[in-house]
């Protein structure tokens, strides 16, 4: 596709935002230098938070003035062009202010409601997940010097399956507990990899599944199009395949519909 498409010129702005917002968090990381403040709801949000969504909403409001943009730490401002971007400047703050390198820079892109571009990055572990819709799911490692395929899995059952979620608080905060004993029993092992690595981990055929009990769009508004493209599927548990429900399950595709029986929402 030409360069001049809309869609994949904001992508590729979108990789270029992640990057250098990444690097910024990484520079806090590495230094574990940072103020550490709880929101209303027990979460934790950082300087490093605040300030690298500041750097991408500065770099985008420059770029694409006419584009809106909703954010996790600074809210939402309205644009007219029918394209919206999402950032979750640090998807895990939890690992990032314990010193574990499972953290995040998430950025994507909407268009009628819709993710049609995102990109994961993993700041710490040089590892990058993007894609199109229509142009495929791209991954990019500290080790690679060009984007390969990101591809999911060809497992076909449950029993077979690597399931990765973030932890076992984030079900029982929920009220759901017992849907976190049933994915226990369900799959043949489960790992706490956490927050967007562990979707990460499905687009790249290295799991076959990640639930999350309880998110927000910009939490997974990458994933809905990055497992598409990969081969796979991102929905909430009711099977809908969209950012905005109130939970979210990826899967390699060939075990959502077994998954969602799991998951056991009408």
């Amino acid at each position: 596709m030409p360069a001049a498409d809309p869609t994949l010129a904001r992508l590729e702005f979108a990789l270029e935002c992640a990057r250098e917002a990444g690097d910024l968090t990484l520079g806090y990381f590495r230094s574990r230098r940072f103020a550490v403040d709880a929101k209303d709801d027990g979460s934790h949000v950082t300087d490093a938070d605040r300030e690298a969504e500041t750097l991408i909403r500065d770099a985008l409001e420059r770029a694409f003035p006419d584009d809106a943009i909703f954010g996790e730490e600074h809210g939402e401002r309205a644009g007219s062009s029918g394209y919206r971007w999402l950032i979750d400047p640090i998807d895990g703050t939890a690992s990032f202010v314990h010193g574990v390198p499972l953290y995040g820079t998430l950025v994507a892109v909407e268009r009628g409601g819709e993710s049609v571009a995102g990109v994961i990055h993993m700041p710490a572990l040089g590892e990058t997940v993007h894609a199109a819709r229509g142009g495929g799911a791209w991954h990019t490692t500290a080790e690679s010097r060009e984007p390969l395929p990101a591809r999911v899995s060809a497992v076909r059952t449950l029993r077979e399956s690597m399931l990765v979620l973030t932890a076992f608080d984030y079900f029982a905060k929920a009220g759901r507990e017992d849907v976190f004993a049933r994915l226990a029993r369900a799959f043949a092992r489960m790992r706490g990899w956490s927050d967007c690595y562990a979707h990460l981990l499905v687009a790249t055929g290295r799991a076959e599944a990640a639930v999350e009990p309880t998110i927000k769009p910009w939490d997974v508004a990458p994933m809905t199009v990055i497992l598409e493209e990969a081969g796979g599927r991102y929905t909430d548990w009711r099977g809908r395949a969209t950012a905005y429900g109130p939970d979210g399950a990826s899967t390699n595709g060939w075990i959502h519909e077994e998954l969602l029986g799991v998951l056991g929402e009408p």
